[in-house]
């Protein structure tokens, strides 16, 4: 399991019964989490003197009861600042497990003794993106959400940072870019579980996933350096991502492709929490 202890201003305290207490910046809240179906006792403090919890209801969604929450506030990671603000859907604007990724790209992007384009598919509210920008890429920032791109467009501001922004459905964005001929040294895309294109057509990560992976890694340069692939489908191994960008990629350009979960360790516990996987082809 790949975890990062990096991120000072995020704390996963403690998860039990289903739920996680966590810190973020100046606010502690309560978030559900179906992989935590343990049932030890809450002894951590904050459990009762949390700032917000999040409920879902039987009807489907959710709400949180607010004490004295603000609507949004900043946190940082290293010397990036993001934008957090609790949403209906009981997300943040920001997945923390995702530092351990953050520290990867950084690194190879600062060390790749050359500028690097970086194409960031799914990309949600751009922290992968801010976090290239500021190692030295230059960024193409797709997601088909108007508020998400805008979202991002914050943090990328907080931090000086800009980017290529656009708003479109990623598999019509690789089509064209392909047509087009636009290449990239880097991909990094976090596909969703389940959506609709624009046409209405489904999009089911386990059926349609490996027919984009072909398009998306035509869209490689001649000398690319990696290709990052996120999933956060239950019952998909991080494994079968090592498997595709193997497959996909390695034949073509050598290098290497790994894959992991990603975790977050609780403080109270020392365990770490699934949180998704990764898939990484590094080219070095």
């Amino acid at each position: 399991m790949w975890t990062d202890e990096s991120f000072e201003d995020y704390k996963l305290l403690d998860a039990t019964g289903g739920e996680r207490l966590e810190r973020w910046g100046r606010f502690t809240l309560i978030r559900p989490d179906p992989q935590v179906i343990w049932g030890e006792p809450r002894r951590h403090p904050g459990w009762k003197a949390a700032d917000a919890a999040y409920t879902r209801s039987a009807a489907g969604g959710g709400s949180w009861s607010r004490h004295k929450l603000p609507e949004s506030w900043n946190i940082r990671w290293k010397n990036i600042a993001f934008k957090v603000k609790p949403t209906g859907f009981k997300h943040t604007g920001l997945f923390p497990e995702q530092a351990a990724n953050w520290t990867a790209l950084d690194s190879l992007i600062k060390n790749a003794g050359r500028p690097l384009a970086v194409l960031n598919l799914f990309a949600y509210t751009g922290a992968a993106t801010v976090v290239c920008a500021k190692a030295g890429a230059k960024v193409t920032h797709v997601d088909a959400a108007k508020g998400m791109v805008s979202w991002a467009r914050e943090n990328a501001a907080l931090n000086g940072a800009d980017a290529r922004w656009i708003v479109d459905d990623c598999a019509a964005f690789v089509e064209r870019e392909a047509r087009r001929g636009n290449v990239y040294d880097g991909i990094v895309m976090d596909p969703p579980s389940y959506g609709r294109g624009p046409n209405g057509k489904p999009w089911k990560l386990e059926d349609d996933l490996y027919p984009f992976l072909q398009k998306t890694v035509s869209l490689l340069s001649g000398e690319p350096r990696f290709f990052f692939l996120n999933a956060y489908t239950t019952g998909l191994a991080p494994s079968v991502l090592g498997y595709l960008l193997k497959t996909l990629i390695t034949p073509r350009f050598g290098g290497k492709a790994e894959a992991e979960e990603l975790g977050l360790r609780a403080e109270a516990t020392g365990l770490a929490i699934p949180s998704g996987a990764t898939g990484r082809w590094i080219n070095l």
